[in-house]
């Protein structure tokens, strides 16, 4: 909650930091423990890739994690803090289940997923690009409403999702997370509201994760 040289009762006087995520809490786990800090200084609250910045916005989170640039006017960003590596989500069942690694270009054989409510459509091309470096398309036909809804149609179809490492912690078992090879690893950063500043605790966790990140 505050940088390792807050002295003791400061540390302990204040509030846990709203931190919002978006399925595993790894990431955000990794990037707390990476800038020292205890887990218990943080409050994890989870967002719809729906409506990625709602929260944020009514006040309900400090920060959240966002991976690459949404290019919203009101959100500000940190620089990287980690990097995701990429990955297919399949059923257990698909032909690329089995695999240790698949190239995208494999992952185009099949149909992936439209881009979601109100999440930003130029963020979506790079999670889902619509095409392969070789050119081919990539068929984004089904819809996104919630993590279990997409989970049910990776089960009963032949349905992939290009995703990342990172959900291989949240995904039942009957769901493969399979790294992509040839994609490059997300950049992800911390996000607040732009022109409202966040408590001077947050502001220093989010200096400490950056620099934890440069060592």
């Amino acid at each position: 909650m505050t940088s390792p040289h807050t002295p003791t009762k400061a540390r302990a006087s204040l509030r846990p930091i709203r931190l919002g995520v978006h399925g595993s809490v790894r990431l955000a786990c990794r990037i707390v423990a990476s800038a020292g800090y205890p887990q218990a200084s943080m409050e994890y609250v989870p967002y719809e890739v729906t409506e990625p910045f709602d929260p944020l916005r009514a006040g309900r989170m400090d920060i959240m994690i966002v991976k690459y640039d949404p290019l919203e006017p009101d959100i500000a960003m940190s620089r990287p803090v980690c990097f995701d590596g990429r990955a297919v989500l399949v059923g257990a069942h698909h032909p690329l289940a089995g695999r240790d690694t698949v190239s995208v270009e494999e992952v185009a054989e099949y149909e992936g997923f439209q881009c979601p409510g109100d999440f930003p459509p130029h963020v979506w091309n790079l999670v889902v690009p619509p095409r392969t470096p070789q050119g081919r398309t990539v068929r984004r036909v089904h819809s996104v409403t919630t993590l279990t809804a997409m989970t049910d149609l990776l089960r009963s179809t032949s349905a992939i999702h290009v995703s990342f490492q990172s959900l291989d912690t949240v995904v039942p078992p009957d769901i493969k997370v399979v790294p992509v090879h040839d994609l490059p690893p997300s950049p992800v950063s911390l996000a607040w509201l732009r022109g409202d500043e966040p408590p001077w605790h947050v502001r220093q966790f989010v200096a400490d994760a950056e620099r934890a990140a440069d060592r």
